[in-house]
């Protein structure tokens, strides 16, 4: 077997820390500091250098002006991102492109992929349904109405639906069938309502009443929700282990300089097990991630369905995120805790990204699920 990541997805990785490079960590609004969102928009000249180094068109086919890689290399982008709390819905973008383009028609792939590759229209995704604990296509109704569809419902927590160009949303038809919709945020029954994230970013609740698409704005394929979110989910955890790695690295250098009667405290066998732990559990999540997102990307037979992959990578990202950032805590000290060093802003991105996972228990709940249904022999 070779686990070496192709020479394209070796060259995005690449490309992106040299993009990466210019973002300094300790200039991202902190949450602490900013009463509300900490910004209106995002990063719009982080996107416009993403565009030009051509990491928004990779997952974009190339007869839409993208590489044609797949979610693996998207994840080693997005990794490569969380290091330095890069502000652009790269995710999203990400996904929804990856999606619009297996799945939706033809005449909408090709009105707006091309335009998604150079970074003019930018698409978010709608995933957190009416709470945020439920299916999200339960948030939505959807219903045809001749040749049109009409939308009606609530989708919670969307990043950046008050400055992203469309957003697409799950909804389920009377039947009980998935589909999804790309709607502008600006479109007629569309209401956004401000909403703050735990990092600060600005989030929308969106309300649809009887918001009318067309079929071709409509993607019908019983398969897309679920390609969707599986992507989401995958990305949210190579997030995950990007932070976390970030966070580590800090930890080391800090434990290293600072000294306790003499000694470094990165000598003292209490510091170096604490940090040997998180250590394993970012190989753990590493090794998950690459799992799922291989499974995803290849759709390889194995003894679950991908599910059971993506759920298994969920159960570390979203435990180990935790551990890792609350033992930089405590190994940095007071000093953790300063508002002038940027381990709170990473802090606060790690829970973020802890609440989006959602709880490991949930998880394995859905591990246990999958392997009473398909038992492993």
């Amino acid at each position: 077997m070779d686990f070496t990541f192709t020479e394209e997805q070796q060259a995005a990785v690449e490309a992106a820390k040299a993009v990466f490079a210019g973002v300094a960590p300790d200039s991202v609004p902190s949450p602490a500091l900013t009463p509300g969102a900490v910004a209106d928009d995002f990063d719009r000249a982080l996107w416009r250098k993403l565009a030009d180094a051509d990491l928004l068109s990779l997952p974009i086919a190339p007869e839409h002006g993208g590489a044609g890689l797949d979610p693996v290399a998207l994840c080693l982008v997005l990794r490569e991102s969380a290091k330095v709390l890069a502000r652009v819905p790269l995710l999203e973008a990400g996904a929804a492109a990856l999606t619009l383009q297996r799945y939706a028609a033809e005449e909408l792939s090709a009105e707006v992929l091309p335009r998604i590759a150079v970074g003019d229209l930018v698409v978010t995704v709608a995933a957190g349904g009416r709470t945020g604990h439920e299916p999200a296509e339960l948030a939505v109704k959807a219903r045809q109405e001749g040749a049109d569809w009409i939308f009606e419902g609530v989708q919670t927590a969307v990043p950046w639906a008050q400055t992203a160009d469309r957003i697409l949303l799950p909804a389920h038809t009377p039947e009980g069938h998935a589909v999804l919709a790309l709607v502008p945020h600006t479109h007629p029954g569309i209401t956004l309502d401000d909403q703050i994230s735990t990092s600060g970013e600005r989030l929308a609740e969106v309300r649809l009443d009887s918001v009318r698409l067309s079929a071709q704005e409509t993607i019908t394929d019983p398969h897309a929700w679920e390609s969707l979110r599986n992507v989401l989910t995958t990305g949210t955890c190579a997030l995950a282990l990007g932070l976390g790695e970030r966070v580590l690295a800090m930890t080391s250098d800090y434990t290293s300089k600072r000294e306790q009667f003499g000694f470094p405290v990165a000598t003292f066998q209490a510091v170096a097990v604490q940090a040997a732990d998180r250590f394993i559990d970012l190989r753990a999540m590493e090794a998950t991630l690459w799992q799922a997102a291989w499974r995803i990307t290849t759709d390889a037979a194995g003894p679950l369905p991908p599910a059971g992959d993506v759920a298994v990578a969920k159960i570390w990202a979203s435990e180990g995120v935790r551990r890792v950032v609350q033992t930089a805590q405590h190994l940095h000290g007071g000093f953790g805790a300063d508002t002038d060093y940027a381990l709170h802003r990473y802090h606060a991105w790690a829970k973020q990204l802890e609440l989006s996972l959602g709880p490991a228990a949930a998880h394995e709940e859905t591990l246990g699920d999958l392997l009473a249904t398909h038992p492993l022999r």
